[in-house]
């Protein structure tokens, strides 16, 4: 097996494959790269079991420089392998797979030799067929991604909130998560799908990583399930997960259908105010803010405390006020990550009472994307 090409090119499908690459594995040869080299193309792949991804190269195109001397395949050390592709001298690479899977990299004057591993012994991505693909925007799936991942548990008490439910029914694509503490969901319509009926749980990690893989020069993603595993297409690359097993709680029924107080904000604005309240709340233990709603006089002011540093006082913009009043406190860092989430836009708050799990939507569209937050109880 030998090949040249533009290291630039290869740098690209090597920085995507290695994001699935672990050096903390059971199965050694996991901590290998996989190249699979044919007369018409280069592949390759990165597994840590969980997530798989392989990115192709192809030979026929100008821009990446391919030129295929002899053909076959290698497994090589992914860490070391990457510092050295990334530490070369000139614009091009040449690969050399020897006898003994003894392989030489040569850049210039530069010569590595390092040595790889049997790739029959590396493990065999599934094949999934393309019954019922479905094809979503790259950018919305990644927008999408960014906006329900921010919910995802991190604890591993309850593996099944440590990823986000996604049924696919109706014409609809619902993405929900959880951690218990706040919760998430964002609504696709996909007319296309109309007869699609899924209902699986893909891990965060793997959306999280999913989602840096997608770059602006992709414009679609077709995404295809199996009983187990779930694939992304993405232009040459393709990104496979394992899907979580077991049954997701529930959500629908902890979003409140109505409201005793409503309040409208800049996003942004009240983002800043938000990241303004919790340099004091950071200080303190419980990382609490507090916000008083007092429709009869129309203010909505934020408080920031820490017995040890201080406390902030900050009058707030809004819009739009109505209801009952209410005082609330709630973790800043939660509302920030949903003020994100949401961008540019003007937001509406919802409250049912200061105990009660309070929801954040964008005001111009209520129905597809939803956050709810859990307050936080304090003793004054």
């Amino acid at each position: 097996m030998k090949f040249t090409i533009t290291r630039a090119t290869f740098i690209k499908s090597l920085n995507d494959v290695s994001r699935a690459i672990s050096t903390k594995t059971t199965i050694p040869i996991l901590t290998n790269l996989k190249l699979d080299l044919t007369d018409t193309a280069l592949i390759l792949t990165g597994s840590d079991a969980d997530i798989s991804i392989e990115s192709k190269i192809d030979a026929t195109s100008e821009t990446n420089d391919l030129q295929v001397q002899s053909t076959g395949s290698i497994t090589l050390p992914a860490r070391f392998f990457s510092e050295i592709v990334k530490r070369l001298p000139e614009k091009t690479m040449t690969v050399d797979v020897q006898d003994n899977f003894q392989t030489v990299i040569t850049s210039g004057q530069s010569e590595f030799k390092i040595n790889g591993l049997d790739a029959n012994n590396y493990p065999r991505l599934p094949e999934i067929a393309a019954e019922n693909p479905l094809t979503v925007p790259a950018d919305v799936l990644r927008q999408l991604i960014a906006q329900t991942v921010i919910a995802v548990s991190t604890q591993e008490t309850r593996p099944i909130l440590t990823g986000v439910h996604i049924q696919i029914q109706n014409g609809q694509l619902i993405a929900v998560a959880t951690d218990s503490h706040r919760l998430a969901q964002r609504v696709l319509e996909l007319p296309a799908a109309a007869g699609a009926d899924y209902d699986v749980i893909i891990p965060g990690k793997s959306l999280i990583e999913l989602g840096r893989t997608l770059t602006d020069e992709i414009e679609t993603v077709e995404i295809r399930f199996a009983d187990n595993q779930v694939l992304f297409i993405a232009g040459n690359t393709l990104f496979y997960s394992r899907l979580l097993e077991g049954n997701y709680p529930d959500t629908s029924r902890l979003i409140p259908t109505s409201s005793t107080t409503t309040i409208e904000f800049d996003a942004p604005t009240l983002l800043s105010a938000i990241g303004r309240a919790s340099l004091l709340s950071h200080e303190s233990a419980n990382n609490v803010v507090r916000l008083n709603l007092n429709a009869d006089q129309q203010t909505a002011t934020i408080y920031g405390n820490s017995p040890d540093v201080g406390n902030v006082e900050e009058a707030l913009q809004f819009t739009n006020l109505t209801g009952d009043n209410l005082e609330i406190s709630f973790n800043p860092d939660y509302m920030k990550d949903a003020l994100q989430g949401v961008g540019q836009t003007t937001i509406e708050l919802a409250f049912t009472a200061p105990l009660r799990p309070f929801t954040l939507v964008p005001s111009e569209d209520k129905t597809h994307f939803i956050q709810l937050i859990t307050p936080v109880r304090t003793f004054s």
